[in-house]
């Protein structure tokens, strides 16, 4: 069974973010992720980690300004300085908190711009970020988010994230694969895996319709599961579904799996 990350970003919300540590560790998880450091400080984050007994293991670069509508920079003509600061900003934080791997979001269209240059754009990106982190060990992800719950967003099949890999040519540069979002655009889960297991380095997981906990929805999560361990894959799994009716009940499928958080 693979090892599974606590979202602090979708779970545990019924307290605030800071107080999630300690649930997570009482839940019986060693390890969490979430999306965004960058509301506290670095020290401060760490110091609950380190409390907990906890590792994180992924956090996203800084992808613009989130509450006005950005999800992301990756790919976004315009705005490579400040996709830049942010690869600079993220490091110091992955340096303070030993996190392994940072997922870059490549983002929405953007308006009177050719899908070309975003590409281009977004394939100079990752080679500056991979380059940047490659000297501390680090490694990036990228990841491909379906266009029903993000309309616009530049990288929605799994297939497009290979091919940027291909073009970027970083050994460094790996695929978050989201179960959820790929449910939702292409379907074929365990053959997508298998397909492109030698370069998916995490995996995210969330039930469709609802995105809701393993159980919830249609996809047979035994079965990908049962495949993962099939693969070999010695990475994370991160849990990053929206919990119902609360965090707490939702956990049940993973005492169903025998499996230790």
């Amino acid at each position: 069974m693979p090892k599974f990350a606590a979202n602090l970003t979708m779970l545990f919300t019924e307290v605030p973010f800071l107080e999630r540590f300690a649930l997570a560790r009482q839940a019986g998880f060693d390890f969490v992720e979430y999306l965004f450091p960058y509301a506290f400080p670095a020290e401060e984050l760490q110091g609950r980690l380190r409390g907990h007994s906890l590792q994180q293991v992924l956090f996203n670069l800084p992808a613009g300004d989130w509450a006005a509508g950005d999800r992301g920079l990756g790919a976004s003509p315009g705005r490579e300085g400040e996709f830049r600061e942010g690869v600079a900003r993220a490091i110091e934080y992955a340096r303070t908190l030993g996190v392994p791997r940072l997922n870059c979001l490549a983002g929405k269209r953007v308006p009177g711009r050719s899908d070309a240059e975003h590409w281009q754009v977004l394939v100079e990106n990752v080679r500056f970020a991979a380059d940047a982190l490659r000297p501390l060990g680090l490694e990036l992800l990228v990841e491909a988010i379906n266009h029903f719950d993000i309309p616009g967003f530049f990288l929605n099949r799994t297939e497009q994230v290979a091919r940027l890999l291909d073009e970027a040519g970083r050994a460094n540069v790996r695929i978050q694969y989201d179960l959820y979002h790929a449910q939702r655009e292409e379907g074929e889960l365990t053959a997508t895996l298998r397909r492109h297991f030698a370069r998916i380095g995490h995996i995210q997981i969330a039930d469709n319709p609802g995105r809701h906990q393993p159980g919830t929805g249609e996809i047979n999560f035994p079965f990908v599961f049962r495949q993962l361990d099939e693969l070999g894959y010695p990475g994370f799994v991160g849990l990053e579904y929206v919990p119902t009716p609360d965090t707490g009940g939702s956990l049940g499928w993973l005492r169903e799996f025998g499996s230790k958080a």
